[in-house]
């Protein structure tokens, strides 16, 4: 392999003899990714230079020739004719060197009191920060089909699971609105990590800050940050705010999974709850009658890309020494994965959910295997006959034997069968033995009940801000 010496380095080169060899130029570059950042740097490059023609640290002048050749340099970029040079290493220099091939000097004073150090840090804080709120926006209209489904399904009964096995009869609209909830915390878990990213580095330099007459109160400002960084030592260094972001996008993915699988389940054909348009699914190349719930399986798939994510960069700060190591240029890839593997996954959900079509008949069917008003039972063994309520779990278990037994659904037992294990036992039991009333019973705050589902229904669409405006 090549161990061919080049030029020095125009951005740091007056310590050295020779450049890099061509290998390490390859390891060490960071342009065929962070060029990502490229509309955050030359954003907060414009706020510095701001900074500095306002404390007259650089003049009037050339501040404003700064600012026409970032803004050529964005239009560049953006329409695709920017040339990318791998030996200027990054997105900074590759930015400052066309400027200075713009401009002239007065690109070269730009870096006056800043270093790449609370450059990068500033830009990743950005970065961050828009894609929280971008993020927002997609998990919002996730919630919103989520709740327009349910809102059309509070009467759709179906068996509600634990370890997977018919447990209690519920609402298909009940099922969706616990999702609406999950994602809401997700929502507010990165709202809540948006206040610790939406802190500005700038100004702090390298390190410890400069001897030059800045305002970093300015700047933040500038960048519309709520808070300025009150130590330059962990301005430049921390990360945390980035591996709080892959924790709350871990626990999101996590969430998403979980409705994944479910989808998966119903659009079997055992259960057949739920069929998936055509826009989200796939055939197989060898069964033709195959319609695979590829999407969903993906999504189910995604947190172990995402989780992957947080311990890399969990493990690339765990005993790193303040202030900045190069190991930080390995922060990048890992949170620009996890933001587009996170919002195409988001997004896709939302589509789905949104075409979902319920079988309805399918999930009342579902209803006649598992005996899913056991429990109602046993409740009116202790309400009617004033039964303690282990006594009444037993009676209520030997009547689901015998159920069994017979190979029928509990309100299609016999009174005297019935009457064999609890003699007390009139007519008034078929009252609680019913899907319906066993649903509708439940109306507890939170519960199952129709009623009192549109009533939560109602409550979140407030909470969460899901009403399209005009509604």
């Amino acid at each position: 392999m090549s161990k061919e010496k080049k030029q020095k380095s125009s951005i740091w080169g007056g310590r050295f003899k020779t450049g890099p060899s061509n290998l390490m130029e390859q390891f060490n570059e960071s342009i065929s990714f962070d060029k990502t950042l490229y509309s955050e740097d030359i954003k907060g490059s414009k706020a510095h230079a701001q900074m500095l023609a306002h404390q007259n640290i650089i003049t009037h002048e050339d501040f404003t020739a700064i600012q026409n050749g970032l803004n050529k340099i964005h239009e560049e970029i953006a329409n695709g004719s920017f040339t990318f040079k791998v030996e200027l290493e990054d997105i900074h220099m590759n930015i400052e060197t066309r400027l200075a091939e713009l401009i002239g000097e007065p690109a070269r004073r730009l870096h006056t009191a800043r270093s790449r150090n609370d450059q990068v840090a500033t830009d990743i804080r950005l970065y961050l920060r828009n894609q929280i709120d971008q993020l927002d926006t997609t998990l919002k209209n996730l919630q919103k089909n989520l709740w327009k489904k349910a809102e059309e399904n509070t009467q759709t009964l179906m068996p509600g699971y634990t370890h997977l096995q018919t447990a209690q009869p519920i609402s298909f609209g009940f099922h969706l609105a616990a999702y609406i909830e999950m994602i809401g915390r997700d929502r507010q878990r990165f709202q809540d990590c948006r206040k610790r990213v939406n802190e500005c580095p700038l100004g702090a330099a390298a390190l410890a800050g400069t001897s030059f007459p800045i305002d970093r109160h300015l700047t933040a400002k500038l960048l519309g940050f709520k808070k300025t960084m009150p130590n330059a030592l962990d301005a430049v260094s921390s990360r945390d705010f980035a591996l709080e972001f892959l924790s709350v996008a871990s626990i999101c993915a996590v969430n998403l999974s979980r409705l994944a699988e479910e989808i998966v389940i119903w659009s079997t054909d055992r259960f057949n709850f739920i069929r998936l348009s055509d826009e989200f699914t796939t055939g197989s190349s060898i069964m033709p009658q195959k319609k695979n719930p590829d999407a969903a399986e993906l999504i189910r798939a995604k947190p172990g890309r995402i989780l992957g994510n947080f311990v890399s960069i969990a493990t690339i700060l765990k005993g790193l020494p303040l202030a900045y190591g190069k190991d930080l240029q390995e922060d990048k890839e890992p949170l620009f994965d996890t933001q587009k593997t996170l919002s195409i996954s988001i997004t896709i959900m939302s589509e789905m959910i949104k075409d979902m079509q319920i079988n309805a008949s399918a999930m009342r069917d579902a209803l006649q295997r598992g005996h899913p008003t056991a429990t109602d039972l046993a409740d009116h063994l202790v309400r009617k006959l004033q039964k303690p309520f282990r006594d009444a779990h037993h009676i209520s278990g030997n009547i689901v034997a015998l159920a069994d037994e017979k190979e029928c659904a509990l309100e299609n037992l016999k009174l005297e069968d019935m009457q064999k294990i609890e003699p007390e036992l009139d007519e008034s039991v078929y009252n609680v033995l019913k899907i319906d009333a066993a649903c509708n019973a439940r109306s507890s705050f939170g519960g199952t009940a129709p009623d009192e589902v549109k009533v939560r229904l109602a409550e979140a669409a407030i909470r969460f801000n899901l009403h399209d405006e005009g509604d």
